[in-house]
């Protein structure tokens, strides 16, 4: 029976392609670099960008982009599996904590589950009250941005719009931070901190960031605060701090300094041993396991580095579902209901 104006709480992720193949990986970079979220522009710089991408970018890249996720396809792709645990993780959490919890959903913002296939179900069973949670920590117009279009563009097809409510950010939420400090404590209680560690985020063009888009300030924000969190848990580290950007692609100017190049220039500098953390995913995914655990390292090792550690994402780790559970409480707790006694 359809659960009449029951709440439903949705956990988006960026996307993945279906399979590791050239066709799967074509299908899903066809869309997603086609949203002006992600590649901005319009007129003649947009129909420019059309033709490149179609007869050159998606030419050329997805044969090559497969093989990369080729090497870390286990149980299908890492995102949706990881997203998956979140949800159910989550939905355990509020059952433990609520008479009547909202249920949890995965969703992308492209391809397979997408946001918007998963709200127009919502919306077929009758949920009135919606929950969307961009599971970006750090908030920019190419990712969390897009989740907004998304939404304006499900409301807008249909009569009766839902009650939907989306979540900006929440690179300050204090289980977030204690997150990041905690797997960096624990990463350390099994290995000697590194000479430097490395906080590496995802890229964005410097001209987005020139525009207005508050995420290079965010990810510096978050840098600092995990290092506050980590002085006061009595973690007196003597080594390097460092942000950096990675996941570039194109010939214009990305926000700085590089992942990759800092990598270089530092091994090169007499650095040998370093930690890298990406605060900016959620979920470990190519970017982090490919880009960052294998291809950085051999960059660093091979530019004369020793040790070259790669700290996981929070995944479905415990704080990272209690600072989601945080938020719903702070956001909805009109939505909620009555908790039980504990």
């Amino acid at each position: 029976m359809p659960k009449i104006g029951k709440t439903a709480v949705v956990l988006v992720n960026i996307g993945t392609p279906t399979n590791a193949d050239a066709k799967s990986v074509r299908a899903f970079l066809g869309e997603f670099l086609a949203d002006q979220r992600v590649i901005e522009g319009n007129g003649p710089r947009r129909w420019l960008w059309l033709f490149i991408l179609n007869f050159i970018v998606l030419r050329r890249r997805p044969k090559k982009v497969a093989k990369l996720y080729a090497q870390i396809w286990q149980q299908g792709s890492p995102m949706r599996h990881i997203l998956n645990a979140q949800v159910l993780a989550l939905q355990k959490a509020l059952q433990q904590n609520y008479k009547e919890p909202a249920d949890v959903f995965p969703a992308m913002t492209y391809g397979e589950g997408n946001l918007t296939e998963v709200l127009h179900k919502l919306h077929a069973q009758n949920y009135s009250k919606v929950f969307v949670m961009p599971l970006f920590p750090q908030y920019s117009a190419t990712s969390t941005g897009a989740v907004y279009d998304k939404v304006a563009q499900f409301q807008s097809s249909i009569r009766d719009v839902l009650d939907i409510r989306i979540l900006k950010s929440y690179y300050q939420q204090p289980k977030f931070i204690q997150g990041l400090a905690q797997s960096i404590e624990q990463h350390w209680q099994q290995h000697s901190p590194a000479q430097c560690l490395m906080f590496s985020y995802h890229g964005i063009p410097q001209q987005y960031a020139d525009a207005g888009d508050p995420y290079p300030e965010q990810c510096l924000a978050t840098t600092e605060a995990v290092k506050s969190a980590l002085a006061v848990a009595g973690k007196d580290y003597s080594g390097q701090f460092i942000s950096s950007f990675q996941s570039r692609f194109g010939v214009t100017q990305w926000v700085q300094p590089y992942t990759d190049h800092t990598l270089k220039q530092l091994a090169e500098q007499g650095v040998t041993s370093i930690d890298v953390i990406c605060p900016a995913f959620s979920a470990d995914c190519l970017e982090t396991l490919e880009e960052i655990a294998k291809t950085n390292r051999n960059l660093f090792i091979e530019s004369g580095g020793i040790e070259y550690r790669y700290i996981p994402a929070l995944n479905d780790q415990r704080l990272f579902i209690e600072c989601l559970s945080d938020i719903l409480q702070q956001q909805t707790a009109d939505w909620l209901g009555e908790k039980i006694d504990t």
